[in-house]
Parts: structure tokens; C-alpha cells; sequence
């Protein structure tokens, strides 16, 4: 071959790699040591931080919940979830607007090749990282409606709701025909920007569960006796895994070992840091003293709040962020919920509801073009107006959908345990087994 020519094809070569690079293993090891530390978040951070708070009579039914439903998440997400959330043979079509495509239903398609969403990472490995984030979203729900709803309408309720709630709105802000997805997707009609899942897993999770926790009503003896947690310190060591697993879900979701993932690193650290401090601030004026349950709240509030920016901002926005979650999640779960009387258990709306609400605006307003640049461009293309409307949706959704199904739940199989068996403990009623002996 002439050097001419063969100098032309090593150019061409070269293009074709940079411009599409193929999928590589520390990447591809580096989502899938993220999945895995997501899986933990849920079993056992989850189940351990909602588990320490509740009375010792429903420690195993918070086990139970969070194990059952991280199982059904992931088969639901394998059988058809992925594909309707990600897939695109449903665009241009009424149901293209909620849902993906079909053609990915059992992963079919999805091999050491790339998605297509992600160059740099093989389809399975993708559709694996996001299979964690569908399990453990409807497992937040669970604290709202803590003690007093039983296990078999926890599993329907939170199937349906994956389907018409989760699916759609994921759908919307990061699939690949998604109408609010302007990373994913250049033609979107509006553009939004959700890192890691402040509108997609924070915000479905917490407005939903505000109002599934005013439908199922308050547990029994809510504001007349004592109801404190069994175990600060199950709630701490939950606290701690909890924050070790969000680097995954944060950090992770750069879908590569890459500055953006070393930056939503950092982000994370200082967002929970900061936040954990501002409660407990806020927590000493308000009370006068700094409780270990206002630590660990103002952690896992800063992380449910970074998390929409935590790829799109600098170190001193998510600082700021942090404060921000501390103090307005705060005032949430200690101004706001006495004032209504609500009995969201364990604060699910105070935390997550609120931290991805902030966290979702303050993407808008503090994105940092220095921070990543791909984001910084959908300033440009009317970030702020695109935002909003995907909050507005998301909220929207997520309150006509919890009603809906939960009317559907209440009239099939009932929502409540019985009287008996809340005063029993879901522990004996849901699965006759003893967590700790009260004998």
C-alpha cells in the first residue's frame, strides 16, 4: 500500500476511535463496582438506617420490604423495565411521550457491545447500573408509610408504581427519546439535567410518599405516645453505608472512570459534609441540642440533594448545596410536619421529597460549564424553563399516580394492617417472626 494511502487510513482510523470509543474494561469496572455499591445502599444501608428508627416490633418488616422489593425491582427491570425506559421503538408514537420501546424486553440485545447511551460502558453493564436504581426507589417510599402498612400492599402498591410512576418519568428526563432528556437526547422538546436521580428517584420517591403516608393514614397512637426509634445505633451504621454507596450512585453515574466522576465525588463529600453540619446547627438553636438522629438525617438529606448536581457543579456550589439541604430539610421534618400533622414515619418527604426538589432547582441555577462542560451547554438552551417543567411533571405524576393506585391497592387487598396487628407489630402479623424477643 502506498504511504499515501496508508497514512489516510491510520488518520481515519484514529477519528473513528476518538470519535466513537468502544466500550473499556476500567470503565466498564468501574460501573459495575457502582451497581454493586448501590445494591448496598438498599440491602443492608437502607434497611439498616429505616430499620434502627422504627420500633423493635417492625425491624423485620423493614428487612423484609427492603429485600423483597430490590428482588422485584430487578426482575421487573430485567423482564421489561430497562426497555421502557431506555428504549426507543416507541418514538414518535402517543406512547413514545411515556415510554421507551420494546425491543429490549429480557435485556434482549444487551451484550459487551455498547448501548448506544453510553460508549464507553457495554449495554449489560448500563442496564445493570440502572437496574439498582429502579429497585431501591420505591424501597424510600416505605419510611413514609413505616408500621402500619403491610407487606403484601407494599409489594403491590410498589409494583404498579415502578410501572406508571418510576418508568415514565425516567423515561422523560434521561432516555433516549425522552421529551424533557437534553444529555440523552438532542432533539428532546425540553431541556433538563438530572445527574443522578434528584428528580428521577428523590423527588418521585418523596412527593409520593408525602401523600401515600396522608392516605394510609397515621399509625395508631401518632401524636398521643412515644414513638422513638429502638436502635440509633443500627440508624448510624445504616448512615454509613448509606453515604459509602452514594459514591456509586453519584459518582457512578458519570458512566466512567472519568473527571466527571471524580468531580460528582467530590461534590457528593462536600454536599453530605456540609449538610450534616447545617442541621445539627440549625437542630441546636431550634432545641438545644444536636441529636445523632439530626447527624445522621443532615447526611443523608445533603446526599438526596447533591445528587441532581452532582456532576454539574463545582466544590463550593455543592457546599452551598449542602447548607441548604440541612437547613430547608430540617424545617421540613421538624416545623413543617408537626404544623400539618402528617405521620410520615421516617421523614421520607423531609428528606428526599425536599433534598431532590432543592437539589433539582439549585442544578438549574449553579451549573458550572467548568465543572462539565456538556452540561454547561443546556444553560444555553433554556435550562431553567426545561427544569422546571420536569419538576412540574414530576410532581404532578407522581401525586395523581400514588392517588390512583393507591385507591386500587385500598379496594383489592387493603392498605392497613389490622388493629391487631399494628399493636402486635408487623414483625408476628406480616411474617411471624420475632426480631428481637419481647418476652
Amino acid at each position: 500500500m502506498p504511504k499515501k494511502w496508508h497514512d489516510i487510513c491510520l488518520i481515519k482510523s484514529i477519528m473513528l476511535i476518538f470519535a466513537s470509543p468502544a466500550p473499556t474494561a476500567g470503565d466498564n469496572a468501574w460501573v459495575l463496582i457502582s451497581s454493586a455499591l448501590v445494591l448496598m445502599m438498599c440491602i443492608p444501608g437502607l434497611f439498616l438506617f429505616y430499620g434502627g428508627l422504627v420500633r423493635s416490633k417492625n425491624v423485620l418488616s423493614i428487612a423484609a420490604q427492603c429485600l423483597a422489593l430490590t428482588a422485584m425491582g430487578i426482575l421487573m427491570w430485567w423482564a421489561f423495565g430497562y426497555s421502557l425506559v431506555f428504549g426507543k421503538s416507541y418514538a414518535g408514537s402517543l406512547v413514545g411521550h411515556i415510554f421507551g420501546g420494546g425491543e429490549h424486553f429480557g435485556f434482549l440485545g444487551l451484550g459487551a457491545e455498547s448501548s448506544g447511551y453510553e460508549p464507553r460502558i457495554s449495554g449489560a453493564t448500563f442496564a445493570l447500573f440502572q437496574a439498582m436504581f429502579a429497585a431501591i426507589t420505591p424501597a424510600l417510599i416505605i419510611g413514609a408509610v413505616a408500621e402500619r402498612m403491610k407487606f403484601s400492599a407494599v409489594m403491590f402498591f410498589s409494583f404498579l408504581w415502578t410501572i406508571f410512576v418510576y418508568y415514565p418519568i425516567a423515561h422523560a428526563v434521561w432516555g433516549v427519546t425522552g421529551d424533557f432528556s437534553g444529555l440523552a437526547n438532542a432533539d428532546a422538546a425540553f431541556k433538563a439535567a438530572d445527574f443522578a436521580g434528584g428528580i428521577v428517584v428523590h423527588m418521585t420517591s418523596g412527593w409520593s410518599a408525602l401523600l401515600l403516608c396522608i392516605l394510609v393514614g397515621p399509625r395508631a397512637g401518632f401524636g398521643k405516645r412515644p414513638m422513638t426509634p429502638h436502635s440509633m445505633v443500627l440508624c448510624v451504621a445504616g448512615t454509613g453505608l448509606l453515604w459509602a454507596g452514594w459514591y456509586g450512585f453519584n459518582a457512578g453515574s458519570a458512566l466512567a472512570a472519568d473527571r466527571i466522576a471524580i468531580q460528582a465525588f467530590l461534590t457528593t463529600t462536600l454536599g453530605a459534609a456540609s449538610a450534616t453540619l447545617a442541621w445539627a446547627a440549625v437542630e441546636k438553636l431550634h432545641r438545644g441540642k444536636i441529636s445523632v438522629l439530626g447527624l445522621c438525617s443532615g447526611a443523608i438529606a445533603g446526599l438526596a440533594t447533591i445528587t441532581n448536581a452532582a456532576g454539574f457543579v463545582s466544590g463550593g456550589s455543592a457546599a452551598l448545596i449542602g447548607v441548604l439541604a440541612g437547613t430547608l430539610s430540617y424545617g421540613a421534618c421538624s416545623v413543617l410536619k408537626p404544623k400539618f400533622g402528617y405521620d410520615d414515619a421516617l421523614d421520607t418527604f423531609g428528606v428526599h421529597g425536599v433534598g431532590g426538589t432543592i437539589g433539582a432547582l439549585a442544578t438549574a441555577l449553579l451549573m458550572s460549564a467548568q465543572a462539565n462542560p456538556t452540561g454547561g451547554a443546556l444553560v444555553e438552551k433554556g435550562l431553567l424553563k426545561g427544569q422546571l417543567l420536569a419538576m412540574l411533571l414530576c410532581i404532578t405524576v407522581s401525586l395523581i399516580m400514588t392517588w390512583i393506585i393507591a385507591k386500587i391497592v385500598a379496594a383489592t387487598i387493603g392498605l392497613r394492617a389490622t388493629e391487631e396487628g399494628e399493636a402486635q407489630g408487623l414483625d408476628i402479623a406480616d411474617h411471624g417472626e420475632e426480631g428481637y424477643n419481647h418476652h
